[in-house]
């Protein structure tokens, strides 16, 4: 196979990781979020789950940025 062809297919799955990053952090904050409400959690622990909700989607941006420099190249 051709470097480019590799490439490509390094960046696809790289692409198909992101998507499933951002959706399950999107549906496990909303999940945490009614579960603390459900069950009056102190407002800590709900920011605990607010900041790994941050830290997924700072990550998720940061990998965005890196497929789109790299195709940005090509």
């Amino acid at each position: 196979m051709s470097d480019r062809h590799n490439r490509d297919r390094e960046r696809a799955r790289q692409a198909r990781t992101l998507s499933i990053v951002i959706a399950s952090t999107m549906l496990l904050w909303m999940l945490a979020q009614w579960i603390g409400g459900q069950l009056n959690l102190p407002t800590r622990y709900v920011f605990l789950f607010d900041f790994a909700a941050l830290a997924g989607f700072f990550w998720a941006m940061v990998v965005a940025w890196q497929l789109w420099r790299g195709r940005s190249e090509d």
